[in-house]
């Protein structure tokens, strides 16, 4: 996967459930394989982000916290 593949997505300063809902409308125009990263501030989207990829079948292939910044690393599965 070439890093031009790779969306980026700035979800920082949104709270639940704002970054889920922005990265469920944004995998939709992406192609299967491709990659979201997403940056996220809010606390919560830990497992949000690890629920909604159970749910949906999307591949959460990272999911870290650096300071107070969480980033994600989802592959597009359908």
């Amino acid at each position: 996967m070439t890093e031009e593949n790779v969306i980026k997505l700035d979800t920082k300063g949104l709270k639940c459930p704002l970054p889920v809902i922005r990265v469920k409308k944004a995998i939709t125009g992406i192609e299967i394989g491709q990659i979201i990263e997403v940056e996220s501030t809010d606390p919560g989207s830990m497992a949000d982000f690890k629920a909604w990829a159970r749910a949906t079948g999307h591949e959460l292939l990272a999911a870290e916290e650096q300071g107070s910044v969480f980033f994600y690393r989802i592959k597009k599965a359908k």
